[in-house]
Protein backbone atom coordinates (compact mmCIF):
# COMPACT_ATOMS: atom_id res chain seq x y z
CA UNK A 1 0.00 0.00 0.00
CA UNK A 2 1.00 3.10 -0.86
CA UNK A 3 2.60 6.17 1.35
CA UNK A 4 0.76 9.03 1.29
CA UNK A 5 2.61 12.25 1.90
CA UNK A 6 2.25 15.59 2.02
CA UNK A 7 5.21 18.54 1.02
CA UNK A 8 5.51 21.64 2.58
CA UNK A 9 8.02 24.08 0.44
CA UNK A 10 8.40 27.90 -0.38
CA UNK A 11 7.28 27.32 -4.22
CA UNK A 12 10.19 29.75 -5.58
CA UNK A 13 13.07 29.90 -3.19
CA UNK A 14 15.69 29.89 -5.26
CA UNK A 15 18.58 29.91 -2.83
CA UNK A 16 19.01 25.93 -3.20
CA UNK A 17 21.74 24.08 -5.33
CA UNK A 18 20.99 24.06 -8.71
CA UNK A 19 20.07 20.45 -9.96
CA UNK A 20 21.74 19.14 -13.24
CA UNK A 21 18.01 17.67 -14.56
CA UNK A 22 16.48 21.67 -14.67
CA UNK A 23 17.31 22.95 -17.50
CA UNK A 24 16.53 26.69 -19.16
CA UNK A 25 15.32 28.13 -15.92
CA UNK A 26 16.53 28.69 -12.28
CA UNK A 27 16.48 25.61 -9.89
CA UNK A 28 13.96 26.30 -6.87
CA UNK A 29 12.21 24.38 -4.38
CA UNK A 30 9.77 23.45 -6.61
CA UNK A 31 12.03 21.65 -8.68
CA UNK A 32 13.08 19.13 -5.91
CA UNK A 33 9.49 18.24 -5.34
CA UNK A 34 10.06 16.75 -8.60
CA UNK A 35 13.18 14.73 -7.63
CA UNK A 36 11.38 13.56 -4.40
CA UNK A 37 8.51 11.92 -6.51
CA UNK A 38 11.21 10.12 -8.83
CA UNK A 39 12.71 8.72 -5.16
CA UNK A 40 9.12 7.39 -3.72
CA UNK A 41 7.85 3.75 -4.85
CA UNK A 42 5.15 4.19 -7.76
CA UNK A 43 2.13 4.20 -5.69
CA UNK A 44 3.65 6.51 -3.20
CA UNK A 45 1.14 9.77 -3.45
CA UNK A 46 2.53 13.54 -3.36
CA UNK A 47 0.65 16.19 -1.97
CA UNK A 48 1.97 19.51 -2.93
CA UNK A 49 1.81 22.40 -0.73
CA UNK A 50 1.62 26.35 -1.31
CA UNK A 51 1.44 27.92 -4.65
CA UNK A 52 3.83 30.66 -5.26
CA UNK A 53 1.34 33.04 -6.47
CA UNK A 54 -1.38 32.76 -3.41
CA UNK A 55 -0.94 35.33 -0.33
CA UNK A 56 -2.19 34.31 2.59
CA UNK A 57 -2.77 37.84 3.77
CA UNK A 58 -6.31 38.68 4.99
CA UNK A 59 -7.21 35.00 5.04
CA UNK A 60 -9.68 33.74 8.15
CA UNK A 61 -8.17 30.68 10.07
CA UNK A 62 -11.57 28.73 8.89
CA UNK A 63 -10.20 29.24 5.15
CA UNK A 64 -7.23 28.38 5.56
CA UNK A 65 -7.95 25.31 7.25
CA UNK A 66 -10.45 24.30 4.48
CA UNK A 67 -7.90 24.84 1.65
CA UNK A 68 -5.02 22.24 4.09
CA UNK A 69 -7.71 19.71 5.26
CA UNK A 70 -8.03 18.53 1.48
CA UNK A 71 -4.60 18.15 1.12
CA UNK A 72 -3.65 17.00 4.91
CA UNK A 73 -5.84 15.00 5.89
CA UNK A 74 -5.34 11.89 3.96
CA UNK A 75 -1.90 12.28 4.21
CA UNK A 76 -0.07 10.47 7.11
CA UNK A 77 3.45 11.91 6.76
CA UNK A 78 4.73 15.45 6.04
CA UNK A 79 8.23 16.32 4.60
CA UNK A 80 9.05 19.95 5.08
CA UNK A 81 11.55 20.95 2.93
CA UNK A 82 14.06 23.50 4.78
CA UNK A 83 15.67 25.96 2.41
CA UNK A 84 17.74 28.97 2.64
CA UNK A 85 15.38 30.99 1.44
CA UNK A 86 12.29 29.70 2.84
CA UNK A 87 11.07 32.69 5.15
CA UNK A 88 9.74 35.66 4.22
CA UNK A 89 11.54 38.16 7.40
CA UNK A 90 9.21 40.89 7.22
CA UNK A 91 6.17 38.88 6.56
CA UNK A 92 4.26 37.52 9.18
CA UNK A 93 4.29 34.01 10.06
CA UNK A 94 0.64 33.65 10.02
CA UNK A 95 1.09 35.25 6.16
CA UNK A 96 3.41 32.24 5.21
CA UNK A 97 1.77 28.77 3.97
CA UNK A 98 4.56 26.97 5.76
CA UNK A 99 3.51 27.26 9.58
CA UNK A 100 -0.14 27.13 8.54
CA UNK A 101 0.64 23.91 6.93
CA UNK A 102 2.83 21.95 9.28
CA UNK A 103 0.46 23.28 12.24
CA UNK A 104 -2.64 21.20 10.06
CA UNK A 105 -0.19 18.53 9.93
CA UNK A 106 0.55 18.22 13.73
CA UNK A 107 -3.50 18.32 14.81
CA UNK A 108 -6.42 16.50 14.73
CA UNK A 109 -8.70 16.71 12.38
CA UNK A 110 -12.14 15.65 11.53
CA UNK A 111 -13.63 15.11 8.44
CA UNK A 112 -17.17 13.71 8.45
CA UNK A 113 -16.92 10.63 10.27
CA UNK A 114 -13.21 10.42 10.21
CA UNK A 115 -10.49 11.73 11.80
CA UNK A 116 -7.00 11.91 11.65
CA UNK A 117 -4.18 12.44 14.14
CA UNK A 118 -0.94 13.68 14.18
CA UNK A 119 1.35 13.18 11.14
CA UNK A 120 5.26 12.23 11.03
CA UNK A 121 7.20 14.99 10.04
CA UNK A 122 10.19 15.20 8.80
CA UNK A 123 12.69 18.13 7.86
CA UNK A 124 14.32 17.41 4.92
CA UNK A 125 17.50 20.14 4.60
CA UNK A 126 17.79 21.31 1.21
CA UNK A 127 21.48 22.16 0.05
CA UNK A 128 22.22 26.18 -0.62
CA UNK A 129 23.26 27.82 -4.22
CA UNK A 130 26.38 27.08 -3.02
CA UNK A 131 25.63 22.94 -2.18
CA UNK A 132 26.22 23.99 1.51
CA UNK A 133 24.20 23.13 4.50
CA UNK A 134 25.51 25.25 6.70
CA UNK A 135 22.92 27.69 6.52
CA UNK A 136 20.89 25.28 9.34
CA UNK A 137 23.24 22.63 10.35
CA UNK A 138 26.76 22.59 11.56
CA UNK A 139 28.80 19.42 11.99
CA UNK A 140 30.94 19.27 15.36
CA UNK A 141 33.28 16.40 14.70
CA UNK A 142 34.93 16.70 18.17
CA UNK A 143 31.68 15.79 19.92
CA UNK A 144 30.16 13.67 17.52
CA UNK A 145 27.52 15.83 16.80
CA UNK A 146 25.87 18.41 14.84
CA UNK A 147 24.45 22.23 15.95
CA UNK A 148 20.98 22.94 14.24
CA UNK A 149 20.50 26.90 13.81
CA UNK A 150 16.90 26.52 15.09
CA UNK A 151 16.61 29.80 15.09
CA UNK A 152 16.75 30.50 11.58
CA UNK A 153 13.50 28.48 11.31
CA UNK A 154 9.51 29.53 11.42
CA UNK A 155 8.41 29.06 14.87
CA UNK A 156 6.39 26.30 14.89
CA UNK A 157 9.29 24.30 13.58
CA UNK A 158 11.56 25.47 16.10
CA UNK A 159 8.88 24.88 19.16
CA UNK A 160 9.08 21.19 17.32
CA UNK A 161 12.32 20.52 17.73
CA UNK A 162 14.79 19.39 21.18
CA UNK A 163 11.01 19.01 22.30
CA UNK A 164 11.56 15.59 24.13
CA UNK A 165 9.64 15.61 27.61
CA UNK A 166 13.10 13.70 29.35
CA UNK A 167 16.18 14.44 27.01
CA UNK A 168 18.99 12.29 27.55
CA UNK A 169 22.44 14.46 26.96
CA UNK A 170 25.67 14.91 27.56
CA UNK A 171 28.36 17.57 27.90
CA UNK A 172 31.26 18.34 25.64
CA UNK A 173 33.95 21.44 25.10
CA UNK A 174 31.25 23.16 27.30
CA UNK A 175 28.31 22.35 25.18
CA UNK A 176 25.05 20.18 25.68
CA UNK A 177 24.69 17.63 23.24
CA UNK A 178 21.25 15.73 22.56
CA UNK A 179 21.15 11.72 22.58
CA UNK A 180 18.46 9.94 20.34
CA UNK A 181 15.91 11.67 18.91
CA UNK A 182 15.11 14.63 20.96
CA UNK A 183 13.22 16.44 18.55
CA UNK A 184 9.70 15.34 17.14
CA UNK A 185 10.71 16.92 13.78
CA UNK A 186 13.89 15.66 13.14
CA UNK A 187 16.18 17.00 10.51
CA UNK A 188 18.20 15.27 7.84
CA UNK A 189 20.16 16.79 5.01
CA UNK A 190 19.09 16.16 1.17
CA UNK A 191 22.09 14.05 0.42
CA UNK A 192 21.54 11.52 2.87
CA UNK A 193 17.80 11.34 2.85
CA UNK A 194 17.80 10.84 -1.34
CA UNK A 195 20.28 8.01 -0.59
CA UNK A 196 17.40 5.77 1.31
CA UNK A 197 14.52 8.30 1.70
CA UNK A 198 12.23 5.50 3.28
CA UNK A 199 14.70 4.63 5.87
CA UNK A 200 14.58 8.15 7.00
CA UNK A 201 10.59 8.45 7.07
CA UNK A 202 10.77 5.38 8.98
CA UNK A 203 12.64 7.23 11.57
CA UNK A 204 9.67 10.23 11.52
CA UNK A 205 6.85 7.50 11.92
CA UNK A 206 8.56 5.63 14.98
CA UNK A 207 9.08 9.01 16.47
CA UNK A 208 5.45 9.82 15.48
CA UNK A 209 4.22 6.52 17.17
CA UNK A 210 5.75 7.70 20.54
CA UNK A 211 4.60 10.93 20.35
CA UNK A 212 3.20 11.49 23.84
CA UNK A 213 7.42 12.13 24.97
CA UNK A 214 7.50 15.47 23.28
CA UNK A 215 5.71 18.36 23.96
CA UNK A 216 4.22 19.32 20.97
CA UNK A 217 3.39 22.84 19.38
CA UNK A 218 0.27 22.70 16.96
CA UNK A 219 -0.62 26.13 16.64
CA UNK A 220 1.01 29.29 14.32
CA UNK A 221 2.05 32.03 16.31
Amino acid sequence: MGRKIFVSYKYADSLVEALPTVFFTQTTARHYVDELQKLLAEDDHIYKGENDDESLEGFKDTTIQSKLRVKIFDSSTTIVFVSKGMKEFYTPEADQWIPWEVAYSMKEMRKGDKVSGTNAVLAVVLPDENGSYNYYIEENRACGSRTLKTNFLFQILKDNMFNIKNPETRECNGNTIYNGYSSYIHSVEWGDFKKDVSKYIEIAKSIQENLDNYELCKTVK
